[in-house]
Formats: C-alpha cells, sequence, structure tokens
C-alpha cells in the first residue's frame, strides 16, 4: 500500500538548444541514480537521500546538426553503460565512470556521493535497409539491445556497437487469448453498461504494421510486442536473453487491440495493458493472460475527453501498487485490487454520470501534471515517483510516498499499531480518541537516518507500543508513551547489522541479519531495553537466505525458498532485564520440505489454536497443557494473491480464497480483555473488500463470509485502504489520500488522512448466527461506552430486519413451513440482545423509520408491542422516543388508540416545557382527527412513515391553528381536548406570569394567544396595578438579554391587537417604548 504526502520536489533540468520535440525522451532510476536522456544531452542525478547532479553530457550544435537529436535511449541493467539513437539514426554508447571526486553536501558526516564522468565510446550509423523507418523504444539485457521498426521487425544491436540486422517476428501463429476472463475478473471504474465495451478484433496481426513499444520481462523470459494497431504479441525468449534472436518466438495475441502501453509486474506476474480510451487492464500471465480486472477513473467523473488515452504505467518495486499517467491530463496510482491510493486529479464532487469537462479558463493551476504525464518511474525503493509533464524539458517532479507492507515478508507487523512508513519517517495513527484518528509524522533521528538511509524495515511489538526501525545498517527503537528513541550505542556494532528482517518476540526484538563477509544470514536477539553486543540474548546462524518469517509467542517461523519451513522454540533463562543476564536457548522443533508448483509465499502467520484454548479455559486445563504448545497451523499468503491454510503436523494445505492483499490474524493475539475481535480467527482484505473466517468446530473446521454480500454499508470506499484494526472499538482503520491547497505553493500538499469504520455490527450479527448469545452479549458491554454504539446497534437490526423482509418475499410463492416453537429467528435474537440495553427503544423506532410501513408488524412482533414499548418511554420520561412511536401505533393499533396515547404525552410535554414537541403532537393530533371524522377506516393507512419523526406537514401543508374561524363545535371530541389542554397550560402560565415559557409555548404549538386573551381580560391575564405589575413582569422578563426583550416584543404586539391598555404600559416602559 502506498500513500503520497508532502509537497512534490521539483528537480531543474538544464536548457538545451530549442529542440524540434518539446519532451524527454527516457527517464531510468536503479542502483540510487536516475538518468535523464533529452534531445540535446542527457544528466545523471543521484536519486538518494540528497538530489544532486552528478554529471552530463551536452551534444554541441554540430553534432546535433550533423546526425540528428536523440530520440531513443536505454541504459545497461549494470549502469555502465547509455546506449542512445538519434533521429539520423546514428547509434552512440557512452560509458559511465565515477571519479574520486566527493560531493561535500554539509554537516559532520561525509555524503557518500561521487561525480561521475559521462564520455561517448563510440558513434556508429545504423545500417538500417528502409532510410524512413521509425523505431520503437530499446529493451536490453547485459549482452544485447533490441529495437522495433516500423516494418514490423526486430533489429538486434550488441553493447559493443556490433549490428546484427533485423529479422522478422511471424505474429499469424501465435494463440489468441483477446478476452479470456478469470473466473474473479471485476470491472472497477470500468464503464460497464455505461460506455462502448472492447471491440475486440477478429483479423490477424498485419505483420507489416509498425512496432511502438517493447516490454521486455527477463524473470518470466517475456518479451511483449506493441503494434501501432493496438495489437499486443507475447513472446518466448530463450535462456540466453536477447543473444539468440532466432529463438524468440511469437506465442499468444493479448488485449483486445485498442492497447497504447504496456508494463509487466514479474513477481506478481500480472501484465498491465494501457487503452486509448484511458482504462488499464490487468492481465494474469500465470493464468493463460486472462483478464483480472480493469481500472479507470470514470467512476469519479473522468472520462477518456479528460484524461485522453493512457501513456504510461509504472509498477512499484514490490508490484503491489501501479501508476498510471495520461496523455492529457494527471496520474493516478492503484492497488492491485483497485484501490485508488493516490491522484493529481483534483475530485470536484460530480457523479460519474456526467463528467466534468475541463474548461481552460478554470483555476487548475495548482494541480500537478495538468498537461498530461511523458514519462514514469519508481525508486527502488518505492519511496519515490520520478514525473515527467508533457512537453516539458525544464524539470522532473518527485512525488513522495509512505508504505505499509503489511504481513509480508520477513518483517511482522500487528494490526494494533498503523503505520506508514516513508525514506526517513514515520506516520503513526493516533487513535486514542476513536472519533478522530489523526497521522503523527515521526521523523528519525538525524544521527541514524543521515548515515543509514533509508528505512527499509519497521515493525511493532504486539501491543502497538514499541517500533522497531531499521535503515541500511543497524536498527532504532521507538517507546510511543515514552516518545523516546533508543540507538546503538557503538556505532561500529551498528554498521555490522545489515538488517532483512525485523520481528518482535514479547519484550525481544528478532533481526534477521546478512554477513556481507561470508554471504550468510543469521537471527540476533537483542532485549528491547538495551541495543548493545553485550546485551545480545543469542545468535542463530541460519541455512540461507529467508523468504518469511513470523513469530508467535516463543515459537518462531523460518521459511526457505523454494518451500522448507523450519519452526524454533526460544527458552528464556534468566529474568529478562538490565540486572540480569539472561540467556536465551533456541531449539528446532520441526521441519517441513514441501514441493508445490504453486506461487512464493510473501507472508506465512501461525495461527493459535483457538478451539484448543477455548476448552482451556472452560475446563480450566493448566496454560503449560495447551497454551504452550507450538501452533499446528498456519496462514500463508502467495504472490498470487492466494490465501490457504497449512498444517505444520502433516503438511497438507487447503486452499481458502483468492485475490487477496493483506490479512491479519486477530485470534489469541491480543492479551486484554476488552478486545472486540477475539471471536475471530482472521480478516482479509482484497478486490472483495473485507472478508471475516471463523472457527467452527464442525466438519468444516473453518468457515467464510463476505462482509460485502451480508452487509452492503460495509464495502469499503474505494479511496480507503485497510491499515489494521482498534480491537478495543471493534473498527477497521483506514488511510485515504486528501490534497489541501496554498496559494504560496505551486503544487497541493498530499496529505494521508485516517478514517475509522466500524465493524461491530458485523461481529455481533455472526456470533448470533452461529448462537453465540453470551458471547454477542459480551462483546456488546464491552462496546457499549464506544462512539457510535447505538448507530452499530441500528445497524446490526436493520441489516437482519432487511434480509428477514428480503427472505419473506423470495418465498412467497413457496409453500410455507411451519415455524418450530423452539427455533428463535436471527431477528428474534437481535431483538433480544439489544433489550439488554437503554439504547433499544431508540433503536427498534429508527429501524422502523428507515423501512416500509407494510413490514413494521413483523418488526414489532420480535420487538415488542408498540403500545407497550410507547409506556415505557413514557414512565421513563423518553417524551422524544415516546412520540415517534405515535404513528407506529396508529398503523398497527389504530387512530384512537394512537390518540389516547398523544393527548397523554402531549400534557406531558407541556409539563416539561417541551414546546417544539408538544407543537408536533398539536399537529398530529388535529389532523389525525379531522381525517378519522371523514373515513375513519382509513386514516391508518394514510400514515406514511415518511411523516414518522417529523410530525407531519413541516411543508406540504398549511399548519392548523385554533384561530378564530374554527369552530370547535364541528370538531371531533379529542379535538376538543387538545384546546382544553392548551388553554389550560396557556392559564397556568399566564397565571404565574411565565411570560418567556408563554411566548415559547404560543410559537411551538401555534396557539391562538389573541382569542385566549379577550376571554381572560379579567380572568388570569388581568394586571392589578400598575406598579406591582411593572415589578413582576420585570423580574419574569430580565430585559438585559436579546431573547427577553424579543419575548416583551412578541407580547406587545399581541397586547396592542386586543388593546390591553395595562401590559401595553407596562410592556413599553420595559422596553423604553415612548412611541406605543
Amino acid at each position: 500500500m502506498y500513500m503520497a504526502y508532502g509537497w512534490p520536489q521539483v528537480i531543474p533540468l538544464e536548457q538545451g538548444p530549442c529542440p524540434s520535440q518539446k519532451h524527454i525522451i527516457y527517464l531510468k532510476v536503479t542502483n540510487r541514480l536516475f538518468l535523464v536522456v533529452s534531445p540535446s544531452h542527457l544528466e545523471l542525478w543521484s536519486s538518494s537521500q540528497h538530489k544532486v547532479r552528478l554529471g552530463k553530457y551536452k551534444r554541441n550544435a554540430e553534432s546535433l546538426e550533423r546526425e540528428g537529436e536523440n530520440i531513443q535511449a536505454v541504459w545497461s541493467p549494470d549502469t555502465k553503460l547509455i546506449a542512445i539513437l538519434t533521429s539520423s539514426f546514428f547509434l552512440h554508447i557512452f560509458k559511465v565512470q565515477f571519479s574520486d571526486k566527493r560531493i561535500q553536501i554539509g554537516g559532520k558526516q561525509p555524503s557518500g556521493l561521487f561525480l561521475a564522468n559521462v564520455s561517448l565510446l563510440l558513434s556508429e550509423h545504423v545500417p538500417f535497409a528502409d532510410k524512413d523507418l521509425t523505431v520503437s523504444n530499446f529493451v536490453s539485457d547485459n549482452k544485447h539491445l533490441l529495437l522495433g521498426l516500423s516494418n514490423g521487425s526486430l533489429y538486434s544491436i550488441s553493447w559493443k556497437g556490433e549490428f546484427y540486422g533485423a529479422f522478422e517476428l511471424d505474429p499469424s501463429s501465435c494463440d489468441s487469448s483477446d478476452a479470456s476472463i478469470s473466473p474473479h475478473s471485476l470491472v472497477n471504474g470500468a464503464a460497464s453498461g455505461r460506455a462502448p465495451a472492447d471491440s475486440v478484433s477478429n483479423h490477424n496481426t498485419n505483420s507489416k504494421s509498425s512496432i511502438v513499444r517493447l516490454e521486455l520481462c527477463l524473470l518470466m523470459r517475456l518479451l511483449f510486442v506493441l503494434y501501432s494497431d493496438g495489437q499486443l504479441i507475447s513472446c518466448s525468449i530463450s535462456k540466453k536473453g536477447l543473444k539468440q534472436a532466432e529463438y524468440i518466438k511469437a506465442e499468444n495475441k493479448l488485449g483486445s487491440g485498442d492497447a497504447v502501453c504496456i508494463s509487466v509486474a514479474s513477481d506478481q506476474q500480472i501484465l498491465a495493458v494501457g487503452t486509448r480510451r484511458g482504462a488499464v487492464k490487468l492481465y494474469d500471465l500465470a493464468e493463460s493472460a486472462s483478464l483480472i480486472r480493469t481500472v479507470s477513473l470514470y467512476d469519479w467523473g473522468y472520462s477518456m475527453d479528460d484524461t485522453g488515452p493512457v501513456s504510461c504505467i509504472a509498477w512499484t518495486p514490490d508490484n503491489s501498487a501501479f501508476a498510471v499517467g495520461w496523455k492529457l491530463r494527471g496520474l493516478t496510482v492503484w492497488s492491485v485490487s483497485g484501490c485508488r491510493l493516490m491522484s493529481t486529479i483534483r475530485q470536484i464532487g460530480l457523479s460519474s454520470v456526467s463528467s466534468p469537462k475541463f474548461k481552460p479558463n478554470q483555476d487548475c493551476k495548482y494541480e500537478p501534471l495538468m498537461n498530461g504525464t511523458s514519462l514514469m518511474q519508481w525508486d527502488e525503493y518505492g519511496y519515490r515517483l520520478y514525473v515527467i509533464e508533457e512537453g516539458s524539458l525544464e524539470r522532473v517532479i518527485a512525488f513522495s510516498f509512505g508504505k505499509c507492507c503489511l504481513s509480508r515478508g520477513v518483517s511482522g507487523m500487528t494490526y494494533v499499531c498503523q503505520v506508514i512508513y516513508g525514506e526517513d519517517r514515520l506516520l503513526v495513527v493516533q487513535s486514542e480518541d476513536t472519533d478522530e484518528l489523526k497521522f503523527l509524522h515521526l521523523n528519525l533521528p538525524v544521527s541514524y537516518i543521515s548515515q543509514n538511509w533509508p528505512v527499509q524495515h519497521v515493525a511493532a511489538s504486539k501491543d502497538g507500543m514499541h517500533l522497531a526501525v531499521a535503515g541500511l545498517h543497524g536498527l532504532i527503537l521507538y517507546d510511543i508513551q515514552l516518545k523516546k528513541w533508543r540507538v546503538f550505542g557503538d556505532i561500529t556494532q551498528e554498521q555490522k547489522i545489515q538488517c532483512k528482517g525485523l520481528l518482535w518476540m514479547g519484550k525481544i526484538v528478532v533481526v534477521c541479519n546478512y554477513i556481507d563477509s561470508s554471504n550468510t544470514y543469521e537471527l540476533l536477539f537483542y532485549p528491547r531495553y538495551h541495543l548493545d553486543q553485550s546485551s545480545l540474548l543469542c545468535r542463530k546462524p541460519l541455512l540461507a537466505k529467508p523468504m518469511v518469517m513470523d513469530a508467535y509467542q516463543d515459537h518462531i517461523l523460518v521459511t526457505y525458498r523454494p518451500f522448507d519451513v523450519h519452526i524454533f522454540h526460544a527458552r528464556l533463562l534468566g529474568e529478562l532485564s538490565p540486572s540480569s543476564t539472561p540467556d536465551l536457548q533456541l531449539s528446532t522443533v520441526r521441519e517441513l520440505s514441501i514441493m508445490t508448483a504453486k506461487s512464493h509465499p510473501t507472508a506465512m502467520r501461525f495461527i493459535p489454536e483457538q478451539l484448543q484454548r477455548e476448552l482451556a479455559s472452560n475446563n480450566h486445563i493448566s496454560s503449560s497443557d495447551s497454551l504452550d504448545r507450538e501452533p499446528a497451523r498456519c496462514l500463508i499468503l502467495r504472490t498470487n494473491g492466494e490465501l490457504s491454510l497449512l498444517d505444520l503436523d502433516d503438511g497438507r494445505e487447503k486452499e481458502l480464497t483468492d485475490s487477496v492483499e493483506l490479512f491479519w490474524v486477530t485470534c489469541g493475539q491480543s492479551g486484554e480483555k476488552t478486545s472486540l475481535i477475539e471471536e475471530i480467527s482472521w480478516l482479509d482484505y482484497g478486490h472483495r473488500g473485507m472478508q471475516v473466517w471463523y472457527p467452527s468446530p464442525g466438519a468444516d473446521p473453518f468457515m467464510q463470509e463476505d462482509f460485502l454480500q451480508l452487509d452492503p454499508e460495509l464495502e469499503f470506499d474505494r479511496e480507503a485502504y485497510p491499515l489494521g484494526l482498534l480491537p478495543n472499538a471493534g473498527v477497521v482503520v483506514c488511510a485515504s489520500q486528501r490534497m489541501s491547497f496554498s496559494a504560496c505553493t505551486e503544487f497541493p500538499c498530499f496529505e494521508p488522512s485516517s478514517q475509522a469504520q466500524t465493524i461491530l455490527h458485523c461481529l455481533l450479527r455472526h456470533l448470533l448466527q452461529r448462537d453465540k448469545k453470551e458471547e454477542a452479549l459480551r462483546l456488546a458491554q464491552l462496546s457499549a461506552e464506544k462512539p457510535h454504539f447505538s448507530h452499530c446497534l441500528e445497524w446490526l437490526l436493520f441489516t437482519v430486519f432487511d434480509a428477514e423482509i428480503s427472505r419473506q418475499n423470495a418465498n412467497k410463492n413457496q409453500i410455507s413451513v411451519p415455524k418450530h416453537a423452539g427455533n428463535c429467528s436471527l431477528l428474534e435474537k437481535t431483538c433480544d440482545l439489544i433489550k439488554n440495553f437503554p439504547e433499544y427503544f431508540d433503536v427498534v423506532v429508527s429501524v422502523a423509520r428507515k423501512t416500509d410501513g407494510r413490514h413494521w408488524a413483523d418488526l414489532f412482533s420480535a420487538a415488542g408491542r408498540s403500545t407497550e414499548l410507547f409506556e415505557e418511554c413514557f414512565q421513563r420520561r423518553w417524551y422524544r422516543t415516546a412520540a415517534c412511536y405515535i404513528l407506529v401505533i396508529a398503523k398497527l393499533e389504530g387512530p384512537a388508540v394512537s390518540q389516547y396515547c398523544a393527548l397523554r404525552l402531549l400534557q406531558a410535554t407541556l409539563d416539561e416545557s417541551l414546546y417544539e414537541l408538544a407543537g408536533e403532537l398539536v399537529r398530529f393530533l388535529l389532523r389525525s382527527g379531522k381525517e378519522h371524522d371523514e373515513t375513519p377506516s382509513d386514516s391508518a393507512d394514510r400514515l406514511s412513515p415518511r411523516f414518522l419523526g417529523y410530525f407531519l406537514f413541516r411543508s406540504s401543508y398549511k399548519k392548523p391553528s385554533l384561530d378564530k374561524s374554527t369552530s370547535f363545535k364541528e370538531q371531533s371530541a379529542h379535538v376538543a381536548s387538545v384546546k382544553n389542554i392548551l388553554e389550560s397550560h396557556a392559564s397556568y402560565l399566564m397565571s404565574g406570569k411565565e411570560l418567556s415559557k408563554l411566548v415559547a409555548f404560543v410559537k411551538g404549538t401555534q396557539f391562538d394567544l389573541v382569542e385566549y386573551l379577550q376571554r381572560e381580560r379579567y380572568g388570569s391575564a388581568r394586571l392589578e396595578n400598575f406598579a406591582s405589575g411593572l415589578e413582576l413582569i420585570g423580574e419574569k422578563l430580565q430585559m438585559d438579554t436579546l431573547q427577553s426583550r424579543l419575548d416583551a416584543e412578541f407580547l406587545l404586539s399581541h397586547m396592542c391587537s386586543v388593546k390591553f391598555k395595562e401590559w401595553i404600559v407596562v410592556l413599553a416602559t420595559l422596553l423604553r417604548r415612548t412611541e406605543v
């Protein structure tokens, strides 16, 4: 997983004479160097911590005129030679030699950078048969170069300048695999059903069509040839590489005839093909080049008109992500599963139906690569993406990336601590408050990183409180709580360690060390309190370079190529503290050598014996019998995304799923009682989203349930990539990209942003499905204090109820099977669980609000009778929640019952001065009374759930008020009851001269104050005399606040309309209004 951070860095290039072609012709990054070739000169830069130009070669005007500008270039794999072809078909071969002149950067330490001399070795005219040819790019191995020509042939040259001539390919003999789609193919962002589908060409590739692109993959012994008409051919090459041109044979025809660029991920064996329509298609080369999935920006509102065709594709060094650049605008980085990790194109919140057309007058000057992307290259660590903008000769733009290689290779990372690491820093998710997760930028100590740039391995302890970080040499430790670094005191000891992997085993750091002198590997065990040779606990030589490693409790797993698994048991003698001298003994407990044709593992993790642990805890067996036994199974994630379970006793392997990018083993990992995810065995993430796995004591020991099938709302945003879990909160922590813009900088700042996505409702539902009611209750109680707990319960009930409705609809046409009294439905189990929490009443009525009123009877048959739930809320004085039940009661119990409940609730809300709620109840009662009089039998059906909770007629109905035109004799009895209740309350407020409450009451309930005052002129509204009235009303209305003055103004206007002279004088005096 790769995430951009910070501002892009600009590397300036020298300007030569004005060329005819306005673009850089070649960019290559390798061996801590990067080479840029322009039409007139070349530059060699360091791509290490300090970006410095080390050398250049500038052609003079006479050479440019005689031999033409540079049009193609290639750098030899050993970086010693550069071959350049000019427009007049002269081949120049340059030699790169580093001098003894060291570059001084500043600071105490020497930089390790030396100036380079670039010298011309030979210049030869290439004897092409046809002078009007155009050429493709070069591909090369250590001995030979290969060039594609516009007549459809390939031309072979040696690095010594020997020309072997052209030879023809026969593409008509190859097999076609145009649109073979694998079972797990997925369109992500491709315009499926909304844009023209791929047009598959039926004709054979014309052997005379022009070759425009070559791509060589020596690891797979494949050469890909792209023709100008969009046809793509894969060819096999011999073991000796490009030397024997006659052995280059056309094998398969790939793609669908609209390819414009290609790139191969050799580790993953995936071919990425960019198309004219701006989409990228991924093909699985291990599975007869079947289409895996298509990614594009179509779902983000951008079509080919905005971005143009794909111009370049660059895979990250570990092949887990790829960058895509377009001809007209921008670049984007995607994960293999189709998650959009970074994009320079601004998202302006538009739907995918109407794509935002770019207009030249738009203010987009802050968007990088606004003119399109010409060339791209990742550095060898994946920390920088070097990009050339289309039509740009003057600069290279470098984007900084952090990565989080979860559970891959020889470094172990716990899911509890979410860390993205960059070349010289760590980005740690701060999760004290799960409401707001933030990334903390943790810069490594300069004294360490300046000598050991870049960061290569990061491992977090099981509790997530300690980090081990290794650069080029040595390692350092960080205590997150104390915010302190621990380093080697002796730099000579530090320089002897070349860390190739890191693990934590309790409080011990396990380092996989490479010994340069003997070309061997060993395990070093250091206590976390002291990094020094004197405190080294154990040194264990390894047989070969380890492929993957893992540790669980006191067992360590080491796997060598091709697939040899060794498991060690660590026994600590003595106390692990600075005051004692502990010793660690390592013994081999298991060795397996497995013969398999599958791809190599990228990660292996022990699976604790969860069922045994459960039995042990239930039967109170001593921990030494069950807990200390070495794990008998482990999970394997292979390079092709296949996840399988390996039985370490007999070596049997069971395939579980495919297309997985990462997984977290969660059972037995957290020692805390508050972990919410102990019931899960592990989770995995891939293009399907999250999948959860549970232990099952049945015939099939593991069952799989897909979050996406059951919880559409849990589908992860295709811009949010999961980093880890907060087990105490039951949430997945995801990272996504944000951009912030500033007027003082040319480019935006890329900011990784973290967000929490709850999975608590999924965990609860899975437990209830497995009839684990007690565990579900315990899990819910643990998380009752967490944020969004009520929301989780609501989603739990909603998803279960929604599934129940769908099941009923599906079974409508089938013969109904009588339900056994002993069997509790999942809906009833869910209601029984939520009843244990005070949120139950809110949750049930909220779910009713979200569903069709026709299904309420089913919901409340499981949740309880609506009148009883109303009564419980009423007794607890939860009047707002009780009010939400009124419409449900009207639907299920009839209008008479709902009106009776509403009248009781109206009186109670008036007593509590909840006048807005009282107003809603008044409007409900008046309307339901009117409908009851018109069509008594029909009134319940007219109450639609869209009124629920709003009460009802906020905009589409005129608010009925108790004005003089309404004759109460024509109204039903309960409307008279409403009038009596309101008048009684008005008399109570007027008698006590609670004038602020009176104003709120009149505004909330639309009570006709004018009519009431006319009747009560000599009753409750009477003032005895001016002095006492002024004193009393002055006390009740504190005139120093704005609200009291507004209330007085409101009353004054009503008193004027009924000509109450005493009140008018008192209120005018308080308001200091002489004109009244």
